[in-house]
């Protein structure tokens, strides 16, 4: 048992087969498919990481970063290039010419695979610190957990940084785990410190200092703990920090130069402390959201977190609870005190979450003296309940709120996945681990394979940037033709329409079918319909499809017209 091999100190060393690693792998990415081809391109940043990438590849410029003739500089190139390759093989695969046939699923290639790599790293990690059965759960956990499965779909940084977070945590638990044991010589001594620094140089030219952010907190929390810090030399700190410069260095001098320092002004300046200082893009939120969003982000097994809690406090002089308390409670308190809060931020710390959460349950949960308390069962399941139901009522509500209809797979899935979930809290509770775990993935499962196969593609309200792009090809006058986009400026229609795409108001739109009266093309938002129509004068322009949805990012219902102008 695992609190026989703890009382002794730590665990030995503890692997997982390959079988359980490549299982791991087929059910992650069995629940990361569904919908990761069909869904339309979502979430702001996902269309602009996307188009960005799109333009490197039409310009072959692999240092600058562009939407449209804007610079993009929030974040480093990282992403971008693992974008651009992914692109570049997919349409290789696909027999079409790189980047003509543009499809949001090939940039998010790097995110399906990061988030597998991030499961397989989370096992490992956990079964280094808590035997290889705790290891295997933990990855069932955040294969099937809510952000994760968000994040897998979504072309931009997070579950790539994720991945590297991992890594580098995991090298970090080997060397805090075996401080005591001789130090390695020759090679072996470089091998640790090797996948630890260069996971951080990774992380760094993918999303900046995050990966070093958490690792640095995790070994700052240790060494002032233990009162002893020495295993830290083990990493070759030194030699460690030149590695992360020869990967992130020669891009960083590149984009100094060429954007004459504008870069650092902008991701540091504006983008990293304008998080720190203030809520950016109304997002400024008050310490305790994310401990009050966490029933839903882990959900299934967020429940299985509280009820840890008691487990971690009793063995928190323990080493490999120790390193899980230092992953989890600095970075978490640093992710609260910072204004800009977005559900995904957290996510870095879900490893350890897992680790400890499974094995709690390993542990403690089938033996009577081991058992939570009443009270704080029933506060876990409450919140659990409401955490995952919330999510399974909002796929049958959804589509009803959006575009006035009801969706019967949405509908179904209120008491399948509920049925299975039930069956999950019982059996856990009542510690049958094996059935409690199945029923709680194929919760998990199937919710995911409905919501984003099915329910959420046919919700037409939602994706208005798709309506467009349908009424456009299909009223074309020009294969050129350039689409002017008045009162609705959403990244996600200039990946669907293409790069020449113009945002604008009423008024340009006007000048731009003028200007382009063959060919040209403008939908308005009714808003900037009066200022459209007063700058035609006597032209009369000939309304071509209409359309209407819900904007997700503004809260906003809106309704669009496609026009042209009479040919000559």
């Amino acid at each position: 048992m695992i609190a026989s091999s703890l009382s002794r100190g730590r665990l030995p060393a503890s692997h997982l087969p390959i079988w359980a690693y490549a299982l791991l792998a087929l059910i992650a990415a069995a629940l990361f498919l569904p919908g990761f081809t069909v869904l339309p391109p979502f979430d702001r940043d996902e269309a602009r990481f996307a188009q960005a990438s799109s333009q490197m590849l039409d310009s072959g410029n692999f240092v600058d970063i562009r939407f449209q003739d804007e610079t993009r500089y929030k974040k480093p190139v990282g992403i971008y290039w693992l974008q651009t390759a992914a692109t570049a093989a997919a349409d290789a695969l696909r027999g079409v010419p790189v980047g003509t046939d543009k499809v949001i699923w090939t940039y998010r290639l790097p995110s399906f695979l990061g988030a597998i790599l991030a499961v397989l790293a989370s096992a490992w990690t956990a079964a280094r610190l808590f035997g290889g059965s705790a290891g295997f759960i933990a990855g069932l956990m955040m294969a099937s957990c809510v952000v994760l499965g968000v994040e897998a779909r979504m072309g931009k940084t997070d579950a790539v940084l994720l991945a590297t977070v991992v890594v580098g945590q995991a090298a970090l638990a080997h060397l805090y785990l075996g401080r005591r044991d001789p130090a390695p010589a020759g090679r072996v001594a470089w091998t640790i410190p090797l996948v630890f620094w260069i996971a951080a140089g990774i992380g760094v030219l993918v999303k900046g200092p995050m990966v070093l952010l958490v690792s640095g907190s995790t070994a700052l929390v240790l060494a002032l703990w233990d009162r002893e810090a020495g295993w830290l030399k083990r990493l070759k700190p030194l030699a460690g920090l030149g590695i992360v410069a020869a990967i992130a260095a020669p891009w960083l001098i590149a984009i100094a130069i060429k954007s004459k320092g504008a870069f650092f002004a902008e991701s540091v300046g504006h983008d990293m402390l304008g998080k720190v200082s203030g809520g950016q893009e109304g997002k400024g939120l008050p310490p305790g959201y994310y401990l009050g969003t966490f029933w839903v982000t882990f959900a299934p097994w967020s429940l299985l977190a509280l009820l840890a809690v008691p487990w971690v406090w009793a063995r928190r002089r323990l080493d490999a609870v120790r390193f899980c308390i230092a992953w989890i409670v600095p970075s978490w308190l640093v992710f609260e005190a910072v204004p800009t809060k977005l559900l995904h931020y957290t996510l870095p710390v879900f490893p350890a979450i897992a680790a400890v959460a499974a094995a709690a349950l390993l542990d403690g949960f089938d033996r009577s003296r081991e058992r939570p308390r009443p009270w704080l069962v029933a506060a876990a399941v409450a919140l659990g309940v409401i955490g995952f139901g919330a999510l399974i009522l909002a796929v049958a509500v959804i589509p009803w709120l959006v575009d006035r209809r009801i969706d019967p797979v949405g509908v179904a899935l209120v008491p399948a996945v509920g049925g299975l979930f039930a069956l999950s809290l019982r059996s856990l509770l009542r510690g049958e681990r094996r059935t409690g775990l199945a029923a709680g993935v194929g919760a998990a499962a199937l919710l995911y394979a409905g919501t984003y196969a099915v329910v959420l593609p046919n919700i037409d309200g939602v994706w208005i940037s798709r309506q467009a792009a349908r009424a456009v090809a299909q009223v074309r006058p020009c294969p050129d033709s350039v689409v002017a986009a008045a009162g609705y400026s959403e990244p996600s229609l200039v990946f669907l329409l293409g790069t020449p795409t113009k945002l604008v108001h009423g008024a340009d739109a006007a000048a731009h079918l003028a200007a382009d009266r063959a060919c040209g093309l403008a939908l308005v938002e009714d808003r900037e319909a009066p200022a459209f129509l007063d700058s035609l004068g006597t032209a009369t322009p000939l309304p071509l499809a209409e359309l209407s949805g819900f904007n997700y990012n503004t809260g906003k219902r809106l309704h669009l017209t496609l026009y042209r102008l009479p040919p000559p």
